[in-house]
């Protein structure tokens, strides 16, 4: 009995010691595992990194980058320069385009005996009215048109039945009604400037979502209190636009409308010139003019920029 109770004992005892062998043989195994693992997670990791490091470069790549200063004179001052090396090259007919040195001497002769100050301020003082009564229609018709439905059924078809008629082709039919006078120009222009101003407004009027009408519906916004925050900041963009080429419009038609019965002016400047062959008086007003254009449209991308400094776009 004894040797028996013995025998037991022992064979217990080895169980328990292979029992305790082999778990201590598979949390060896795992430590292992885990050890081999911890390697590779690390550098699944570190090329998952390098991925998104690569797609932020590429989608920083998309961008233009930020603006040269002063980058819109580049292409200007490359043709004066190109303008000049022609000329001095003996490549341009000088009768027929004059050096660069040339146009400015003449300007200056112009300018020193008084002739080019008085026909500058006459040409000014015609764009500025009709773009004044020009941008004042334009706003309140787009208004009127976007805002109501009234407004667009009376408005929105006669404004684009306007803008399929040439607006020079009026020209007759205005010196009929107005007379030859300086009021049928200034009615040209007011008509170049309102239409594309209208057009882009009222197409960012239309444009709103939706869902800020509805949400200043819920927060229970008064009409003037919807305009205020809603819709002008709304219409912003799409009037920038049509300001910007209502500007340049402005000084096309400045340039026809003043070689009809004028007696200064720019264009009447042109005119004359051209009468008598003066191809470098005829360049000092081109030129003028597109001075007088680009510096418009600076101002008003100016203009643009401080009042829509709130919005991230691909040029800023």
């Amino acid at each position: 009995m004894t040797t028996s109770a013995s025998t037991n004992t022992g064979t217990s005892t080895d169980a328990t010691a292979d029992t305790r062998a082999g778990t201590v043989t598979d949390a060896s195994a795992d430590t292992g595992a885990e050890a081999a693992t911890a390697p590779a997670a690390s550098v699944a990791v570190t090329a998952e990194d390098a991925a998104r490091g690569r797609r932020r470069r590429r989608r920083r790549g998309l961008s233009p980058g930020k603006p040269w200063p002063a980058s819109r004179l580049v292409g200007p001052l490359l043709l004066i320069v190109l303008w000049a090396a022609a000329s001095a090259a003996g490549r341009l007919d000088t009768g027929a385009i004059p050096a660069p040195w040339t146009v400015l001497e003449t300007g200056a002769n112009l300018w020193t005996d008084g002739t080019l100050t008085t026909d500058v301020l006459t040409s000014l003082e015609r764009a500025a009215y009709g773009f004044a009564i020009g941008l004042t229609a334009g706003v309140t018709l787009a208004l009127a048109s976007g805002l109501t439905r009234t407004g667009e059924a009376l408005i929105d078809g006669t404004v684009q039945l306007n803008r399929a008629i040439p607006t020079l082709g009026l020209i007759p039919l205005f010196i009929l009604w107005l007379g030859i006078g300086e009021t049928f120009k200034i009615a040209i222009i007011a008509i170049v400037v309102y239409i594309p101003i209208y057009l882009n407004t009222h197409a960012a009027l239309s444009g709103i979502d939706h869902r800020f009408v509805e949400l200043a519906e819920v927060q229970g916004l008064s009409k003037v209190q919807f305009i205020r925050q809603v819709v002008i900041p709304g219409a912003l963009p799409g009037f920038f636009v049509g300001l910007r080429l209502g500007v340049t419009g402005s000084w096309l038609g400045l340039v026809v409308l003043e070689q009809i019965n004028a007696t200064s002016g720019l264009g009447y400047m042109m005119f004359q010139a051209q009468n008598y062959g003066q191809s470098d008086v005829i360049l000092v007003g081109l030129l003028i003019y597109g001075v007088f254009g680009l510096l418009s449209d600076t101002a008003v991308r100016l203009i643009e920029r401080r009042v829509l400094s709130w919005r991230r776009t691909l040029s800023s």
